[in-house]
């Protein structure tokens, strides 16, 4: 009870600061996560790599930090960065460094004992720093990528930049993966943003679920580059091709190359990173989702932020997004099951879902609409065009037609404080627009903190398709899967009242029309042994 907002089975450590997840891999089957991590404080500092394992990608074990600052090149924190599984097996992490004078430094660590599956113990290249920002460049200079392998047996990697005004992916390439030199341009640039930071590049099947090792290269694919842009906090992504002979990756036409474009995610998520899962043959994204409470809070609380569950993506098959879903791996955790079929909620109505733990729960709902209902939606007007702005009209209280319907999550018995995931359907041009929402504006009775509302437009036509609504409830993380994944929606909330056993769960429907839920299941989920 003195520590409402710990999560059950979200990775954070026992306390202190994390950021950006780093490194994660598997390796001799057994599951790593690396993050910036401050050993002393519940706030940023003293930057060094945390590092847990984990043989299901849900229960984690927590070793020594895998990277203190401790020479010229790192003094000033081993900052973020990523693992790559070389040739003969073994893996070699690449993180930027900051020097006393705060300049950036790309740096090599490699196992001192390979043969341990776990990688206790890291040594520094004595070579480090293996790559130097030019002169105009040493602040923005960062976050290595996971190699890869060109046909021609020259590993490349892409480090985070800006350059005269535009975000830049800026490439290396090396034969002996220690001697590294700039490619004549890079391999993208946008100058639609600035920074970017924590880039991430890798391939994808244009059609299937699988996932791919970020070497591969054949017709059946395409490339995937998503930056993490300073200015805005959002991690955004564009679907393109990728030219080996000549190093440069071209976004798919129609593709929009800053944040107002596809995001991993649409809430609070950051410095995402992603790995081939060579096991299981899928890519995991792993992100940031960073505290919206003060820093005299988390210093009480004595730690600060959380990673998201992990999610497995993929192209979804019309070639032009990815879609995301929590790994399987949740499921065993899953207990106390309820089922409920075949319900209509009235226009204005709301109902409980008893029989889970509402705190901590797994809650997946199909909605279906009727074709005279879908008739009674209001008409997206020209200039509503930013879904977030319009989440914030009204947000989940709005009843002028088709919604808002969906979830109350974190909710108190008499409903004073609630997080809502909700959707609303409008008509434009005779097709039908859903806008995927979260309203948290009451999400805490009588703690003030960061609550925007977020939306997003979701890529579904409800004339054809049931609208789908995902959502993994985490004591004061919520994140949510519309559309079988096509958008997600991460945010925190710090109940007052609805704290563990005093939390609720309602599905509602604020519109001015009746809505039918096709099939709703929920789970409670049982504690996981993190660290």
């Amino acid at each position: 009870m003195a520590q409402p907002y710990r999560t059950a089975y979200h990775f954070q450590p026992p306390k202190n600061w994390i950021n950006d997840p780093n490194g994660p891999m598997i390796y001799k089957g057994i599951y790593h996560l690396f993050y910036q991590y401050n050993p002393e404080s519940a706030e940023w500092g003293n930057i060094a790599w945390g590092h847990s394992t984990s043989t299901d990608l849900v229960n984690w074990t927590i070793h020594p930090p895998a990277l203190l600052p401790s020479d010229t090149y790192d003094i000033n924190g081993c900052w973020s960065g990523s693992a790559t599984i070389l040739q003969d097996g073994t893996p070699a992490i690449l993180y930027t460094g900051g020097n006393s004078q705060k300049v950036q430094l790309q740096n090599l660590a490699v196992p001192k004992d390979p043969s341990d599956p776990y990688l206790v113990e890291w040594v520094k290249s004595p070579h480090n720093p293996i790559m130097i920002p030019n002169e105009d460049e040493k602040e923005s200079f960062r976050d290595p990528t996971t190699a890869w392998l060109g046909p021609d047996g020259i590993w490349r990697v892409v480090i985070g930049n800006e350059r005269e005004n535009r975000g830049t992916a800026v490439l290396y390439k090396s034969e002996d993966f220690i001697r590294w030199t700039e490619a004549e341009r890079p391999l993208h640039s946008s100058s639609e943003t600035t920074m970017w930071e924590c880039p991430d590049f890798f391939p994808v099947l244009i059609d299937g679920e699988n996932g791919l090792d970020i070497s591969e290269i054949f017709s059946g694919i395409k490339h995937v580059l998503k930056n993490s842009v300073a200015r805005s906090f959002v991690d955004y992504y564009t679907v393109g091709a990728y030219d080996h002979h000549n190093d440069v990756y071209t976004p798919d036409e129609g593709s929009v190359d800053n944040e107002s474009g596809l995001r991993l995610d649409y809430g609070r998520y950051y410095a995402s990173k992603s790995f081939f899962d060579s096991e299981k043959k899928r890519r995991i994204f792993i992100a940031w989702v960073n505290e919206s409470t003060s820093k005299e809070i988390d210093l009480i609380k004595g730690w600060s932020g959380l990673q998201s569950f992990p999610r497995k993506i993929w192209l979804h098959k019309g070639g032009k997004q990815l879609v995301q879903w929590p790994v399987e791996e949740i499921e065993m955790l899953r207990t106390n099951k309820v089922d409920l079929q075949n319900i209509t909620l009235e226009a204005g109505s709301k109902r409980e879902i008893w029989g889970v733990t509402a705190a901590q729960a797994d809650v997946e709902i199909s909605f279906s609409i009727p074709i005279a209902v879908l008739e009674q939606a209001e008409v997206l007007e020209s200039n509503w065009t930013n879904p977030q702005e319009i989440a914030n009209q009204n947000g989940s209280l709005a009843n002028t037609g088709v919604g808002p319907f969906g979830l109350l999550v974190l909710a108190s018995n008499n409903i004073e404080e609630y997080t809502a995931i909700f959707f609303r359907i409008f008509k434009k041009n005779d097709k039908f627009v859903v806008l995927m929402g979260c309203d948290q504006k009451r999400s805490s009775v009588g703690l003030e903190y960061d609550k925007t509302n977020y939306g997003a437009f979701l890529d579904i036509d409800p004339l054809t398709e049931k609208l789908s609504l995902r959502t993994l409830i985490d004591h004061s993380i919520v994140e949510s899967f519309g559309g079988g994944g096509k958008a997600c929606i991460t945010t925190r909330a710090y109940p007052t009242l609805a704290i563990n056993d005093n939390a609720h769960i309602f599905v509602f429907n604020n519109g001015s029309q009746h809505v039918d839920i096709s099939t709703l299941s929920a789970w409670s989920l049982n504690q996981a042994h993190i660290n």
